[in-house]
């Protein structure tokens, strides 16, 4: 066991680790964990370089490192994640939000300052309408998913962040028929979109431990679930309704071409902060 100064857990933290994951890489996990185990900033690192911790709190940064040399994520270790500044519960049936989601939420925002009904396909840990709804309590918004489990922890993350979303259990794929009474001013979908000839590329602590559901599609049909989506969409859509998708980087302009072939409206490709084709937007114009 380390010594209970913080300087000491932080030499322990990256010794142990630094064989796993790369120094900036470590420096970022390190203070990231003992702010959420302690309220430990990074500022307070320097104010009090001598702050000890009880054994208890020794323990938790111990089973955290071996947890994260078996290559497990932070956000499944802490049992949540940040998501636009709002916590949200995850765990291996749901995916951890990204920041690129965050960007997609940003655009819809901006995009829809009126009262609208909002829907999200595909919804896992509930992250995208539950902040939709916290930024703009006007919005009447509702989420599906095909995972019962997803569906049990975005519940959980809407009472945690005090909003209220209905969330139903549908599969867009078994049926592009509507389960709602009323049509939507806005459809938001981050659906499965990696195809599974890319898991080579990929980390293994997203291989081993992300819900596999929630991220490929069969090579021969990377664009499956914005096909399905796109038609649900039609029929469910108000006139002038807007469709929101987050994307495959590589699939940017075939994404285009089927979403305007369905028939939809001023159709755009829209590049993440890092540059990378990640949002499609368009709209159904009657």
């Amino acid at each position: 066991m380390p010594e209970n100064s913080i300087r000491a857990i932080k030499t322990y933290f990256i010794n142990e680790l630094n064989s796993f994951y790369e120094q900036s890489e470590l420096e970022s996990m390190f203070y990231i964990t003992v702010a959420h185990y302690f309220n430990f900033e990074k500022k307070d690192f320097i104010l009090t370089p001598d702050k000890r911790f009880s054994e208890s709190e020794l323990l938790k940064i111990i089973y955290c490192v071996k947890d994260l040399k078996n290559g497990k994520p932070l956000a499944y270790i802490f049992g949540e994640w940040e998501f636009f500044g709002l916590p949200i519960k995850v765990n291996e049936s749901t995916l951890i939000p990204r920041p690129e989601t965050e960007e997609l939420v940003d655009i819809i925002l901006k995009e829809s300052n009126q009262v609208v009904d909002i829907l999200d396909i595909g919804t896992g840990s509930g992250c995208i309408p539950i902040t939709l709804k916290k930024q703009n309590n006007n919005y009447q918004v509702f989420a599906v998913d095909v995972s019962k489990e997803a569906l049990k922890v975005a519940t959980q993350n809407a009472q945690l962040n005090e909003v209220e979303v209905t969330f139903l259990e549908y599969d867009i794929l078994k049926n592009r028929n509507s389960i709602f009474q009323q049509q939507f001013d806005v459809i938001v979908s981050n659906p499965p979109y990696i195809p599974g000839s890319d898991k080579t590329e990929m980390a293994n602590n997203v291989l081993d431990f992300e819900p596999h559901l929630a991220l490929f599609v069969a090579n021969h049909e990377p664009l499956l679930f914005y096909d399905a989506i796109a038609d649900f969409a039609k029929i469910n859509l108000k006139n002038n309704g807007k469709l929101y998708f987050e994307i495959h980087e590589n699939y940017g302009n075939e994404t285009l071409d089927l979403i305007e072939s369905k028939g939809f409206s001023d159709a755009r490709l829209i590049k993440d902060i890092n540059g990378k084709n990640r949002i499609v937007s368009a709209q159904l114009i009657n």
